[in-house]
C-alpha cells in the first residue's frame, strides 16, 4: 500500500495485491446529500471503475450507464466504510471514494475496500491537520478478501484464472474487532457444504488479519 498516490486528494493509496492494482482516492465536500441536510450527520459514498486496459483485452468505459456489477461494487465499498464510521462525528460533509482499477487479476472489489479504508484514514488526518475535525470518526478498521473452492480445495485471494475455474467463490468484509460487514458467496454450477463454508470463514479471517496488519503499517506513516 503506497500512501499519497495522488497529490491533490485529501487521502489516497495505491494498493497492490498480486497483479491487481487499485488506486483509491478520497475527496471531501463540505456538504451532504439532500436527504441528510440538517441531520447533523455526514455521508460516505464510492465510485468504482476499471480502466480500459486493466484487463487482458480492452474494456469499454461506462460513459452513459453504470453496469449492474459496477453499481454493486460501489455500494459494497460505501457500505463497508460507513459500517466502521460514526457519521455523526464526521459532521455535515461528504467523503467520496474513487476506486480505479489500474490492473485486474481477480479480487478488485476486495482490494478496493481494503485500500479505501486506508485512503479514508489519510483524509481524516488531513481534516484534523486543517482543524476541521476533532476525534477520528472511524470506529474500527475494515478489510476484505476473496476465498474460493477450486478442485475441492479452499484457497485464499483468487487470481482471475482461479476465480474463473472455481466451483464456489466468496467475498468477505471484516473488521479488526472480528465482526463481519458482509459475506457474499455463490456456487458456480456446484454446491458447497457447511464444512467447506466453515473452512472459507476460517481462511478469510487469516487473510484479513494479514491485510489489517498491512493497513496498520501503512497508516503509521501518516
Amino acid at each position: 500500500m503506497t500512501l499519497g498516490a495522488q497529490r491533490f486528494a485529501e487521502g489516497s493509496v495505491l494498493i497492490e495485491t498480486g497483479h491487481t492494482r487499485v488506486l483509491c482516492a478520497v475527496s471531501v465536500e463540505e456538504s451532504v446529500p439532500s436527504f441528510l441536510r440538517g441531520a447533523g450527520k455526514g455521508w460516505i459514498t464510492a465510485e468504482y471503475s476499471m480502466l480500459p486496459r486493466s484487463t487482458l483485452t480492452r474494456t469499454s468505459r461506462e460513459r452513459d450507464k453504470v453496469k449492474g456489477r459496477t453499481h454493486e461494487i460501489q455500494r459494497l465499498i460505501g457500505r463497508s466504510i460507513r459500517a466502521v464510521t460514526d457519521l455523526g462525528a464526521l459532521g455535515e460533509r461528504t467523503l467520496t471514494i474513487d476506486c480505479d482499477v489500474l490492473q485486474a487479476d481477480g479480487g478488485t472489489r476486495t482490494a478496493a475496500v481494503t485500500g479505501a479504508y486506508v485512503a479514508v484514514c489519510q483524509a481524516v488526518k488531513t481534516l484534523q491537520d486543517r482543524k476541521l475535525l476533532g476525534d477520528s470518526p472511524l470506529k474500527s478498521a475494515v478489510a476484505a478478501t476473496s476465498v474460493g473452492i477450486l478442485d475441492g480445495k479452499t484457497i485464499l485471494d483468487l487470481c482471475y484464472e482461479e476465480d474463473f475455474r472455481a466451483e464456489a467463490d466468496f467475498n468477505l468484509v471484516m473488521t479488526d474487532k472480528g465482526t463481519f460487514v458482509e459475506v457474499q458467496g455463490t456456487g458456480e454450477e456446484a454446491t458447497f457444504s457447511k464444512e467447506q463454508f466453515t473452512e472459507v470463514i476460517t481462511l478469510a479471517e487469516k487473510g484479513i488479519g494479514e491485510l489489517l496488519a498491512a493497513q496498520k503499517t501503512a497508516i503509521e506513516q501518516l
